[in-house]
């Protein structure tokens, strides 16, 4: 009986560690975050302490099912914010379905820069450089994790000059204002034109829409269900002789595993 009404020392610096950061507001679905030093002072609590379940985490979505994919790799927050509103203005969503927003567009073009398409892996990329003709596509030295840091940037710059406010604090339309700037190659930008970076970031931008979702975009295959496209099927075999069109309901390269 004695051993029994002895303390054990490891469990109780256990407890007393959740309950500090429990009370101090430093875990988000049992993770460990930064911020909310003020609040640490003189708190105390007597709750019981639960770890949560960090795959009932919420989504960018709001549904209560966590995505793996919806994590960035590449991009900073503020990045990711700018990235985020600029593609809902690019690909918005309307009465025919989701904008890039929702499909999850900025997560896949984080997820694509953090890869070797971000880097030009696959691409030559020594000098000498020369100014190229349109004929040629670009001919300059920067990478893409660099046109896209100095774009998302160069963003940011100029709609603090024209509306002295940050890019996602600004109105739709002046969102739309500063990026018919940079489509017009109205903006100076260093190492690559603001027309570039304008046409490199739409075209990623619908590459998220339509692409697997297992790259981070096009999330629940919304993207493909607007053009009724029916993913990647294992087989067409028992529609061949098929007169009538079918709607099939989309796949993903996931759901192969299963097969």
């Amino acid at each position: 009986m004695a051993d029994q009404d002895k303390k054990d020392p490891l469990l109780e610096k256990r407890t007393s560690r959740r309950s500090f950061l429990k009370s101090s507001g430093l875990t988000v679905g049992g993770l460990i975050v930064g911020g909310a030093v003020g609040t640490l002072i003189g708190r105390e609590t007597n709750e019981t302490t639960t770890t949560e379940d960090p795959k009932k985490a919420p989504t960018p979505q709001g549904t209560g099912n966590a995505n793996p994919n919806a994590a960035l790799m590449f991009f900073t927050p503020n990045q990711f914010d700018i990235t985020n509103a600029a593609v809902e203005r690019i690909f918005p969503a309307d009465d025919n379905g989701p904008g890039a927003q929702e499909l999850l567009v900025a997560y896949f073009i984080d997820h694509q820069l953090a890869s070797g398409w971000g880097i030009n892996a696959k691409e030559y990329m020594a000098g000498p450089f020369y100014p190229g003709e349109e004929t040629q596509g670009y001919q300059g030295s920067l990478n893409r994790q660099e046109i896209f840091t100095v774009g998302l940037e160069t963003i940011e710059n100029h709609s603090v000059e024209k509306y002295e406010k940050p890019f996602v604090e600004l109105s739709g339309e002046e969102q739309d204002a500063v990026l018919t700037d940079f489509q017009e190659g109205n903006v100076e930008m260093k190492g690559v034109s603001s027309n570039y970076f304008f046409n490199l970031l739409r075209s990623t931008t619908i590459e998220g829409v339509y692409a697997d979702p297992l790259y981070g975009g096009n999330a629940g295959m919304a993207g493909w269900e607007l053009k009724k496209y029916p993913g990647h099927q294992m087989s067409y075999f028992n529609m061949i002789e098929q007169e009538e069109f079918e709607e099939i309901e989309p796949k993903s390269l996931s759901s192969q595993h299963n097969h």
